[in-house]
């Protein structure tokens, strides 16, 4: 694969238990996959305002790379989260926006960024208590 290469490509998450459809883990850890990713969550707050031109989206999220919005807006238009229009100008002006499923979420997404907010000094404090006890453990 090479390093420009956006195609979206299965995950690990689609070649598990999904073989046999009645396994009770079938399409969650997908969907959770998709909905849970951090770049996911940050399209999704920002497309809830409204639609946004793919520039407009980067510059917004801050820390994201060009190729990585590029699949991250690609993988949540293939789940039915996001529409992606072309228009015929030129240069052709593409925007994103959210399909009716994907603002469906947009209530659950905010409210986890309201828990985040809240809880963020507690989790850090935590963190240190625990790195400090268990110095070792490497986990971050």
């Amino acid at each position: 694969m090479s390093v420009t290469h956006t195609g979206v490509t299965a995950g690990a998450a689609e070649l598990e238990p999904c073989g046999q459809q009645d396994h009770p883990d079938c399409g969650i850890r997908d969907v959770l996959d998709r909905v849970g990713d951090k770049w996911s969550v940050l399209v999704i707050v920002e497309l809830a305002n409204g639609p946004r031109r793919f520039r407009q989206l980067q510059r917004a999220i801050h820390g994201i790379s060009q190729r990585m919005l590029t699949l991250t807006v690609r993988r949540l238009e293939r789940d039915g989260l996001v529409l992606r229009t072309v228009y015929p100008t030129v240069p052709a002006q593409v925007d994103y926006r959210l399909t009716q499923t994907g603002a469906s979420l947009t209530h659950l997404v905010k409210a986890l960024a309201d828990w985040s907010l809240e809880h963020r000094a507690h989790i850090a404090r935590s963190r240190e208590a625990y790195d400090s006890e268990h110095p070792a453990n490497g986990i971050r």
